[in-house]
């Protein structure tokens, strides 16, 4: 009886993380973090401001869904790849922070957020 009870509780504490999945987590990115990823090509990016905003100037191939459009935004979202790290920015980080927490919530593994946002990259280039 005493060795099925060992073998019970070494069950159960090897199993506290089965099928759990990864939690997602939003990582900061500088400037030259992001022209760095950039650089390397491919990558997912997203600019979560308004669309005036967009067309006025953005980043790379950015493609550009507006977080502050709750529908809009989760059909903007629904065909990128959740698995594949995802950069966000908008213009000077808080929207960004925004669209991160709904990207979590929408299961996206790793969010990257350029919370220095367009403001800061325009007036640098």
């Amino acid at each position: 009886m005493r060795i099925f009870k060992i073998f019970t509780a070494l069950s159960l504490l090897i199993c506290v993380g089965c099928g759990k999945k990864a939690s997602p987590e939003v990582i900061s990115v500088t400037k030259s973090e992001l022209v760095a990823a950039l650089e390397k090509g491919d990558i997912q990016l997203l600019d979560v401001r308004r669309p005036e905003e967009y067309d006025q100037g953005h980043i790379g191939d950015a493609v550009n869904v507006n977080v502050l459009d709750s529908v809009g935004f989760k059909k903007g979202v629904a065909s990128l790849d959740k698995e594949k790290p995802i950069y966000i920015y908008c213009q000077a980080g808080k929207r960004s922070k925004k669209a991160s927490e709904k990207l979590k919530a929408m299961g996206f593994l790793t969010i990257y957020d350029y919370s220095d946002g367009y403001g800061s990259w325009e007036n640098e280039n």
